[in-house]
């Protein structure tokens, strides 16, 4: 009876599933031709602001039962496979493969991009730079251990712009090959990792030695090729290498996040949710930082972080790095930025962008 019941149902699934696949051939049809207009007039194939655009018109509109945050993760699949038709996209990160650098630029360009795990920042920027790669991913901050300054550091020198942010919830897990708490005998990870473990780490396995690694990808593999030890890693790892979950989400601060840059050669368009970030250096002098801010403040412009770093050509100067809300076409924005450059001896945009859907 139940059989009875289940046919004409999944012949139902079958025949919307048939009219899906007609639709997803019929927007690639399109799409390709978008590529086509876009390469005669020498535009970005790549719109990140038209991205946001369409997952927020989407989420809205959804009127359910299907999963609201499950509409992103959907369309970031459908148009990373569609934007492989008008370009192969190739993506620089900072590597290894199943570090979360990997895990956020697999969430911003989708599994249809040429994702390529580079050693360092500095050869994601130079990837780029080079035209070797489209856009670079890198980590710029963490929730619990602050800024990366190497990612930052960065920017000094280099003409490449923030195309777009990515904000990813870490999540460690221990990991091994048996599974089994009592055949750990070393815990190896990134220093990061290990220090945001810190308290399960001394409560479960006091006596076990810690070990620091590169990353935590470097950790995952260590782990496969010792049974003795323990990586702490993302899920994408125990997938990625084989391992097992000894221990899920064993961070000492359930919320963690790190937020990453998308570097690239040009501008996004403007969204109409945007950041824009500057790097400036002023003269040291009575009532500079109020003059900083000032421009800022008077036009109502919310500063969602300031960050200051030694300047490594003059000792006890500083380079302060400055993100806001609003992007550089808007009016205010432009205003504000060219009141603060009359009192700085330098100044850097370094892009407006799409703010990330938290």
């Amino acid at each position: 009876m139940a059989e009875d019941k289940l046919a004409p149902l999944r012949q139902k699934i079958d025949e919307i599933d048939d009219r899906i696949l007609d639709l997803l051939n019929e927007r690639a049809k399109v799409v390709i031709e978008v590529g086509l207009a876009k390469a005669g007039e020498k535009k970005e194939f790549y719109v990140p602001s038209r991205e946001q655009a369409i997952y927020r018109r989407l989420s809205e509109s959804n009127p359910g039962p299907f999963p609201a945050e499950a509409i992103k993760r959907v369309y970031r699949e459908i148009i990373s496979a569609c934007l492989s038709l008008e370009e192969p996209m190739k993506v620089a990160f900072l590597g290894p493969q199943a570090t979360f650098t990997h895990v956020a630029a697999m969430q911003q360009f989708g599994l249809s991009a040429g994702l390529v795990p580079l050693k360092s920042i500095s050869a994601v920027f130079e990837e780029v730079q080079r035209g070797r790669a489209h856009y670079g991913v890198v980590p710029v901050e963490n929730s619990n251990e602050g800024i990366v300054s190497h990612t930052l550091d960065m920017f000094m020198n280099s003409d490449l712009k923030v195309s777009a942010e990515i904000q990813l919830e870490i999540s460690h897990d221990l990991l091994s090959r048996s599974g089994r708490l009592e055949d750990v005998r070393k815990v190896v990870s990134h220093p990061q990792a290990l220090a945001q473990c810190r308290r399960w780490l001394e409560e479960n396995l006091p006596e076990v030695p810690l070990v620091d690694v590169a990353s935590t990808a470097l950790a995952a593999q260590m782990a496969t090729e010792d049974e003795s030890a323990a990586a702490i890693a993302s899920e994408m790892a125990a997938s990625f290498y084989g391992l097992q979950v000894v221990k899920a989400k064993i961070a000492d601060n359930p919320n963690n996040y790190t937020r990453f840059l998308v570097v690239g050669r040009n501008t996004p368009e403007r969204s109409g949710k945007d950041k824009t970030s500057i790097m400036f250096s002023v003269k040291d002098e009575p009532g500079i930082l109020y003059r900083m801010l000032e421009p800022f403040s008077k036009r109502q412009i919310n500063l969602s972080k300031i960050e200051s770093r030694p300047l490594k050509s003059k000792a006890w100067e500083y380079i302060f790095f400055l993100d806001l809300e609003g992007h550089l076409a808007d009016p205010l924005v432009a205003e504000a930025i060219g009141e603060l450059r009359q009192h700085c001896q330098f100044l850097k945009v370094l892009g407006s962008y799409p703010k990330a859907r938290s």
